[in-house]
C-alpha cells in the first residue's frame, strides 16, 4: 500500500487534489485508517491515477473523466477510442480557429507598421440596396445559445433536408438563417432556420420579398459581425430604417468549403425610406 504522500509523488498529483478526486467520485483511497484517518492506495491504482492525468492533458473536464472510468469494461477500449476521436476533432477545430487568429493578428500587425488602421477594412465592405422576391421557406425556429450555433447549423439543417427528401419537395434556394432576437444573448437567441422551397405544405411560411441593404462575405463566419456593423452604418448613414429581422444565405454549403476562405455568406437587412 501506498501513503497518500507515496501515491501524490508518484503521480504527480497534490493531494489536495487526490481528496478532492475522492469527494467527486473520481478516484478513491483503497484504504483509510479508522483511528488516524491516513488514506492509502494501492499499487493497482497507480493506472488507474495515471490515466486520469492523461485524460486531463487531453482537456476532458472531471465530469467527462468520470464517465469514462464508468464504461464498463467489455466495451471501454470501443467507446474510449470513440470519444478519443471526438476530443481530437474539438482540439482540431480550436487550433484551426487559433490559425486564423494569428493569421489576422499578423495582417493587423503589418497594417499598423505601414501606418494603415486596424479597423480600415471596413471600408472595403460593399453594401448594394436590392429588391428580393417573396419565398415560400421550409423553416424551424428555435431558442440557440451562441455555444451551439455551429452545432446547430448541421442539426436543424439537416432536419429540414430530410423532410424536404421524405416529402420530395422542389428546393428553390440555399439554407438561410433569421435571426428574430432583438438584443444578442449569450444565453438564448430567437433563431430560425429555413430553406426556400417551391411547394406550400405543413412547416413552410411567407417570406415577404422587399428592399434590403445586402452585403456578401467571402471567408469565415467570423467576419459576419464585421458585415453586420457597417451594414447598420449603411442604413443609418443612408436615411433608412430597419422593418424586419436580418438574415443571412449561405450560398457555399460549409460542408463543402475546403477552407473558410472559400465559403460565401449574404447578409440581408429588410428597410425602408424613413
Amino acid at each position: 500500500m501506498l501513503s497518500i504522500g507515496e501515491f501524490s509523488k508518484i503521480c504527480e498529483v497534490s493531494t489536495k487534489t487526490l481528496r478532492y478526486y475522492d469527494e467527486v467520485g473520481l478516484i478513491h483511497p483503497d484504504e483509510i485508517n479508522p483511528e488516524s484517518g491516513y488514506r492509502y492506495y494501492s499499487i493497482r491504482q497507480l493506472k488507474k491515477m495515471l490515466l486520469i492525468n492523461r485524460l486531463k492533458s487531453y482537456h476532458f473536464s472531471l465530469e467527462e473523466i468520470k464517465a469514462i472510468l464508468e464504461l464498463e469494461e467489455d466495451q471501454s477500449e470501443e467507446k474510449l477510442c470513440s470519444v478519443l476521436n471526438r476530443k481530437r476533432r474539438e482540439i482540431q477545430e480550436k487550433l484551426n480557429a487559433y490559425e486564423r487568429t494569428l493569421k489576422q493578428m499578423s495582417k493587423d500587425i503589418l497594417n499598423l507598421e505601414k501606418g494603415i488602421s486596424v479597423m480600415s477594412y471596413l471600408d472595403n465592405i460593399e453594401v448594394q440596396l436590392v429588391e428580393t422576391q417573396p419565398m415560400n421557406i421550409l423553416y424551424m425556429r428555435q431558442m440557440m445559445r451562441s455555444d451551439d450555433y455551429a452545432a446547430g447549423y448541421g442539426k436543424y439543417f439537416g432536419r429540414l433536408y430530410e423532410k424536404i427528401a421524405t416529402e420530395k419537395l422542389t428546393l428553390l434556394g440555399t439554407p438561410m438563417t433569421i435571426y428574430h432576437s432583438p438584443e444578442y444573448n449569450p444565453a438564448g437567441n430567437d433563431t430560425e432556420f429555413a430553406i426556400w422551397v417551391e411547394e406550400t405544405v405543413k412547416g413552410t411560411r411567407d417570406l415577404p420579398g422587399g428592399l434590403c441593404a445586402k452585403s456578401v462575405v467571402k471567408g469565415s463566419y467570423s467576419e459576419l459581425t464585421s458585415v453586420y456593423a457597417k451594414l447598420r452604418e449603411w442604413v443609418e448613414h443612408e436615411g433608412y430604417e430597419l422593418v424586419k429581422s436580418p438574415y443571412e444565405v449561405y450560398v457555399t454549403d460549409p460542408n463543402q468549403a475546403t477552407v473558410p476562405e472559400d465559403m460565401v455568406t449574404e447578409v440581408y437587412f429588410p428597410v425602408k425610406k424613413k
